[in-house]
């Protein structure tokens, strides 16, 4: 669903104005005309409560402005920052002339990689009103993860700087993505409608299961959305959601006057800072090691035999210092990982774009402490594992060198030491 997106300034169509038509119209609404938000509750299945409003972008005074339609132009037409930022604004705006409060939270979907440095200055000052007076929900789409992560793990931390929380909107409709769920750390996860509407196949069970275990470590609200019917009703309940949203609950309509809920929906914001480097996170740990390569081989291998998981297949991520390490032997073994995983991707210095079939590359920069390490992470949805090495700067055989290194199965220093290396990663 298109949530309120951005700021610029916004032109209303007023009462008896000729409202544009077909692409008129769609390139007036790319522009902000005649842009209205709509708010959709959030409700609390057990009391009922509206404890939040998905603030959605709608032009009713532009026929066949549909909210899909207008974005698809904005896109193609390079407007997409421009209008994401109106909405939002529009969004945050009607909130507080509603007198929206933070008891209840606000969300707001995000386009990815739109961080503040592109707001206009109108919609800056709109999101700086907002302060402390709103509980604000960046609402990212699943899809995004996979296609931009650096991108969005930077918008994720901006948003949290800014005091914002984080929901994972659509989880379930790329099951790949779930391999980066703790990497994002959503405060709130909401499911896709798919899996509301239609009993759970297999695949879909992979998606809930995930979705449980992410509960089970953070305490993070689950939300169904697409409730219609009391079917809906009670397979959301079923699923483990404790919030929903859909027809059955609540229609999308202008906010006149805020709710006032029972026991407000309070998640807690999760720290979002990543290391500059993996072993930046070990360094000095009793668990440090040192070994020569040919030893520490074995451990590399063993981490990326992770990817080959059916039921839990996670992301790959490897720094290997230089594209001179990438030999035909490594080359196909990543290609091979590349198939089974839903990310894989290579850190070093010289290594291309797509060092191998299926396979993202990052070229490091000179300056890079990265292009001292040798790092090997597997990261899924219920799987954590890596090998966290850096070069003790040795002469002679390749063989021979050694490492300082870890090897560690604790979550949360697997899960940033991949922010550290995806943060490199363009999308």
């Amino acid at each position: 669903m298109r949530s309120g997106k951005g700021a610029t300034d916004v032109t209303v169509v007023a009462d008896g104005d000729a409202a544009p038509r077909g692409a008129d119209g769609l390139l007036a609404a790319v522009r902000g005309e005649g842009l209205r938000p709509a708010y959709q509750p959030v409700v609390d299945l057990q009391s009922g409560d509206v404890v939040g409003l998905e603030a959605l972008a709608r032009w009713p005074g532009i026929p066949g402005a549909t909210p899909d339609r207008v974005f698809a132009e904005a896109a193609r037409t390079s407007g997409l920052i421009a209008l994401d930022w109106a909405c939002r604004a529009a969004a945050v705006q009607g909130a507080l002339d509603a007198g929206l409060g933070p008891d209840v939270c606000l969300f707001l979907n995000a386009e990815p990689a739109v961080l503040a440095r592109t707001a206009p200055r109108h919609a800056v000052e709109v999101i700086e009103r907002a302060g402390s007076r709103l509980r604000v929900v960046m609402e990212l789409t699943e899809r995004s993860l996979l296609v931009r992560p650096a991108a969005v793990l930077a918008q994720v931390a901006e948003a949290r700087d800014r005091g914002w929380l984080i929901g994972l909107d659509d989880v379930g409709a790329h099951p790949d993505s779930l391999a980066l769920l703790d990497l994002v750390a959503p405060d709130v996860v909401k499911l896709d409608l798919a899996l509301v509407q239609r009993l759970p196949a297999r695949g879909q069970a992979r998606t809930l299961a995930a979705v449980m275990a992410h509960r089970e470590r953070t305490g993070a609200p689950v939300v169904a959305e697409g409730i219609e019917t009391d079917a809906h009703l009670e397979q959301a309940v079923a699923l483990g959601a404790t919030l929903g949203q859909g027809w059955k609950l609540g229609r999308p309509a202008a906010l006149d006057a805020p709710p006032v809920p029972r026991r407000p929906l309070r998640p807690q914001p999760r720290p979002a800072a990543a290391p500059v480097t993996p072993f930046d996170l070990v360094a000095g740990l009793d668990v440090q090691r040192v070994a020569r390569k040919e030893f520490l081989v074995a451990f590399s291998r063993h981490v990326e035999a992770q990817a080959h998981n059916p039921a839990d297949p996670p992301v790959i991520l490897s720094a290997l210092q230089s594209i001179t390490h990438l030999t035909p032997g490594t080359r196909t073994r990543y290609e091979r990982l590349a198939a089974a995983a839903p990310l894989v991707a290579l850190f070093g210095a010289d290594v291309p774009a797509q060092p191998a079939a299926g396979v993202r590359g990052v070229a490091l920069a000179d300056d890079d402490p990265l292009r001292r390490e040798w790092t090997v992470i597997a990261l899924g949805a219920q799987t954590a594992a890596a090998l966290i090495a850096r070069d003790c700067g040795d002469d002679g055989p390749d063989a021979d060198r050694r490492f300082d290194f870890v090897i560690t199965y604790d979550r949360p220093r697997v899960t940033r030491a991949a922010r550290s290396l995806l943060s490199r990663l363009a999308g």
